[in-house]
């Protein structure tokens, strides 16, 4: 009798801690058609008040925006045809030794503002994986644009922009840090990073995603 009670008692803690991280983002604004892919390969359309989880890649269409809001309190606005994938991601108020969010922008662009993973505890909780940088935070409002040949007369690569706090950007040539009000570069893999005199005229945010403000009021930035 002890032993089955031992083992219920477990298999019942082992359920309060997996639902404790539920799910990682809920879609709370959205303008066109947002796609997800789950880990076993099915895929399905996305709506408003959708549920997003570790594992999940996300695609949007032509002229389509989207805003998650993940459980630690930081947002994601996905730009037009772009795609993004949730690697790794956990979060428990009272656990911050366990906190972990790592994502990989696939394709096109994205704004964020980062919340508490991050920010307590381990820095280097929270990772953006890029083709050609991978991008760490210091409490930070940051945009990122990958640009392939759609985006007019900018050049292919990895272009960044800091509203608010530090970005720590790095590859295999070695890493910059980029402060509120600077705009930087990455071309690949192992070009170092560089940073920009003045906004080499990124895409201005939509107004569909106007309700990612900075603490300090400043708009929207776009990196990688």
């Amino acid at each position: 009798m002890m032993n089955t009670l031992r083992i219920l008692m477990a298999v019942t803690a082992a359920v309060v801690s997996f639902g404790a991280w539920g799910a990682a983002a809920t879609v709370v604004n959205l303008s066109g058609t947002l796609s997800v892919q789950k880990p076993d390969g099915t895929v399905k359309i996305l709506s408003q008040k959708s549920e997003v989880e570790a594992g999940d890649v996300l695609t949007t269409e032509k002229d389509t925006y989207a805003r998650l809001k993940f459980s630690d309190g930081g947002e994601v606005t996905l730009r037009p045809n772009s795609r993004l994938r949730i690697d790794e991601y956990g979060f428990a108020e009272d656990a911050p030794e366990k906190d972990s969010f790592v994502f990989s922008l696939v394709k096109g662009g994205l704004r964020t503002i980062t919340g508490l993973i991050g920010k307590r505890g381990n820095r280097d909780a929270y990772r953006l994986n890029t083709a050609t940088a991978t991008i760490g935070i210091r409490g930070t409002h940051y945009g990122a644009l990958w640009v392939q040949g759609d985006h007019g007369a900018l050049a292919d690569g990895l272009y960044l922009d800091v509203v608010s706090g530090v970005i720590n950007v790095r590859n295999n040539a070695g890493e910059l840090d980029y402060g509120a009000g600077q705009f930087g570069y990455v071309g690949s893999l192992n070009t170092l990073p560089v940073l920009l005199p003045a906004d080499p005229g990124l895409p201005p945010p939509d107004e569909s995603s106007q309700g990612m403000k900075s603490e300090t009021g400043g708009g929207g930035c776009f990196v990688h």
